[in-house]
């Protein structure tokens, strides 16, 4: 089996619940506050080691506990860290997300030792080849991203980008992705560009997913079993790697992606046990 390199965001979650969102110019209370492991690019590396694939992480922490304490954490869970740069006097990565009883999100992201990965962290991407999965979102630089799916399919191995939260990338970097993984909202701003993927996988929430129009459903959550949709979308997309790697098809894949999704809604915090 290959392995999965995820190239990407290491943040801090602070979380708190409200019962509902305010509107502008509101203050409402929060009840408690969560220290939890964030960061899409992480969130990702994480659901792909569960799954059960080798994983290595490429990213950047700030010189401080929370960072330290993060590294420990991948560590634990069998993930390969030495690709993580600590950014000396610089804070790690932290997002304010609030959670209403419906399990709603909203998240305000900062990016601290995110905005300090460079080219010269992708090293590691030297050494892929075919039967890899390099896997990308968009909380890292886009030079960054560019370089790095550039140079990993230079390598042969396979890219997995999620253009989340959306930019613009240049096409020659969306025809390399195979899938391109998108929510429908993203997806319609795509359709507004030039760019055109290798394949497109759309994802639906609790309507499924499509992958270049094959729509499957994936498993039903009760509304009752929703307690947190933070970080769904990341275990999707590091559950669909797991799977891609080992070798599933398509349909496979997406099953065990769809699965991998649908357990993230219920528990609190994008990974599970996620307590920093």
């Amino acid at each position: 089996m290959g392995r999965v390199v995820v190239v990407g965001s290491l943040n801090i979650d602070l979380v708190t619940h409200v019962e509902r969102h305010p509107k502008s110019g509101e203050t409402v209370r929060g009840a408690g506050l969560e220290r939890l492991a964030g960061g899409k690019g992480a969130n990702q590396a994480v659901a792909a080691s569960a799954a059960g694939a080798p994983v290595a992480m490429v990213g950047c922490v700030g010189s401080d506990e929370v960072g330290a304490a993060y590294i420990a954490r991948l560590l634990a869970r069998g993930i390969d860290v030495a690709a993580i740069r600590v950014v000396p006097s610089c804070p790690t990565g932290h997002e304010l997300v609030v959670v209403d009883d419906a399990g709603e999100t909203t998240i305000i992201s900062v990016a601290g030792a995110n905005a300090a990965v460079t080219v010269d962290d992708l090293g590691v991407l030297d050494a892929v080849g075919p039967g890899d999965i390099v896997m990308l979102q968009l909380e890292v630089s886009l030079e960054v991203v560019t370089a790095a799916v550039r140079r990993a399919a230079a390598k042969g191995a396979r890219i997995v980008l999620n253009m989340a939260p959306y930019a613009v990338l240049p096409p020659d970097v969306v025809a390399l992705a195979d899938p391109l993984v998108v929510n429908e909202h993203e997806a319609l701003l795509l359709a507004d560009s030039e760019a055109m993927p290798a394949s497109l996988l759309v994802t639906f929430g609790t309507a499924g997913a499509a992958w270049d129009g094959d729509q499957v459903n994936g498993p039903v959550v009760e509304g009752s079993d929703v307690l947190d949709t933070t970080g769904a979308g990341d275990a999707f997309c590091g559950s669909l790697c797991a799977a891609l790697v080992a070798g599933a098809g398509r349909r496979q894949a997406l099953m065990a992606a769809l699965g991998g999704g649908a357990d993230a809604v219920t528990h609190v915090g994008a990974q599970r046990d996620p307590v920093l």
